[in-house]
């Protein structure tokens, strides 16, 4: 190991000495011998978690069979694990509730919003959000017809400047994806409300990392997701925020039982429940919530802008090491240097980024690949040591200078990558 390295590495065990969230590293079910700077893909298992999953199955399922809907209030979840949510992203409770996914909560929101922003027509999104969120304004405009919803995408540059009064819905994402560029969300919701407009706000790569205050940002709607940076598990519910000042107009189209105001009177006509409760459509997924539920209890110890710190302080961290590594010379860096502009990953613009991100799996560092030319590293702030990251900008650094990513075998594509 070279001079640099140990420098690189003495430095981060120095950072390390110093993390007040070193703690919690303990908390999760990492596999030995690996670097994981997926977490804001799919975040890792928390032991809790695991725990809690057993309970269910053998306890409460297993033994409680369908009393365990009272005895161990299952019909509560939604609601409890919203709760829990609504802490980390600046909500009062009984705005968020947990159920279905983005995709379909956003089939939701987006209809809703066009229903009490009615007859305005238009919603506005941004060309690269995240394709699902574009994907479900397309099928509403499929099924209701442009003149009730036209969609509009625009660049990121361009977002105030296509606001005007004839804008229904602006849907945003705050966290590009690809990118890791963030959005504004106080001042893009004021200016959408003040030509008229509603805003629905994707927190994806948001919640769990980011500081949010939707409540004091007076934000409409926000969706997000439970598998990321809130440990949830694969597939895991996402969520949905409606802010309590829309409860009593708000009406969405999925009116599933669950949604009912006394689902249990069974009865033939729909009544919605007030509220977010109303945004549940049918039986929850139990053994997956209850998942997600005892993962965010993780949470519960730490403030969010401690997490949103760490997370900075890693990005950093890796930006120097692969600095003087000479690595990131080979690279077109996407994400903003300035953290005011940025979330908890870095994406590294390179013509073999695929081959790269494989190469790095098959030593031990676990990256994502995004199309069509983007490596994409999280900085997930609960797990990751400083230790780590030097690890990984060396990894890095040496299969750069191998060009061990050029061995065919890293060229064969994953139907996920």
């Amino acid at each position: 190991m070279s001079d640099l390295h140990n420098r690189l590495l003495s430095s981060a065990l120095d950072k390390d000495s110093n993390d007040l969230l070193a703690f919690k590293k303990q908390e999760f079910a990492m596999p030995a011998d690996t670097i994981y700077l997926d977490g804001n893909s799919l975040g890792p298992l928390p032991n809790n978690a695991k725990k809690r999953v057993k309970q269910v199955v053998d306890k409460e399922w297993g033994e409680g069979l369908i009393t365990s809907w009272n005895k161990h209030q299952w019909i509560d979840l939604p609601e409890q694990t919203g709760n829990k949510i609504a802490r980390l992203i600046g909500a009062e409770k009984k705005q968020v509730i947990c159920c279905d996914s983005i995709s379909v909560n956003l089939f939701k929101l987006v209809n809703a919003a066009l229903q009490l922003n009615s007859p305005r027509s238009k919603v506005i999104t941004t060309i690269d959000n995240f394709p699902t969120d574009g994907y479900m304004v397309q099928g509403i405009s499929a099924l209701l017809g442009d003149q009730r919803c036209e969609l509009v995408s625009v660049e990121e540059s361009a977002i105030l400047e296509a606001l005007d009064s004839t804008t229904a819905v602006l849907l945003l994402t705050q966290i590009n994806f690809r990118t890791g560029v963030k959005l504004d969300i106080e001042l893009i919701t004021k200016r959408a409300h003040d030509v008229g407009a509603l805003v629905i706000w994707d927190l994806a790569h948001s919640a769990g990392v980011m500081p949010l205050q939707l409540d004091h940002w007076n934000v409409d709607f926000a969706v997000g997701c439970g598998y990321k940076f809130l440990n949830g598990g694969p597939g895991a519910p996402a969520f949905l925020y409606v802010a309590k000042r829309w409860h009593q107009d708000y009406q969405q189209p999925l009116q599933g039982w669950m949604g009912h105001s006394k689902p249990f009177a069974f009865s033939p006509d729909y009544q919605s429940a007030k509220g977010v409760q109303q945004n549940l459509v049918g039986t929850p997924s139990i053994v997956s919530m209850s998942l997600l539920d005892a993962a965010l209890d993780v949470f519960m110890d730490v403030e969010i802008e401690q997490l949103f710190s760490k997370a900075q302080q890693l990005l950093n961290c890796f930006i120097d090491a692969a600095g003087q590594l000479k690595t990131l010379e080979q690279f077109n860096i996407l994400t903003p240097v300035d953290e005011n502009h940025r979330g908890a990953q870095i994406a590294l613009q390179h013509e073999h980024a695929y081959e790269i991100c494989q190469a790095l799996i098959e030593n031990g560092v676990i990256a994502d690949f995004r199309a069509p030319d983007i490596l994409r590293l999280g900085f997930s702030p609960l797990f990751l040591s400083f230790t780590d990251i030097v690890n990984a900008a060396i990894c890095l650094s040496d299969i750069m200078i191998s060009q061990q990513y050029l061995q065919p075998e890293f060229s064969v594509k994953q139907k996920v990558t």
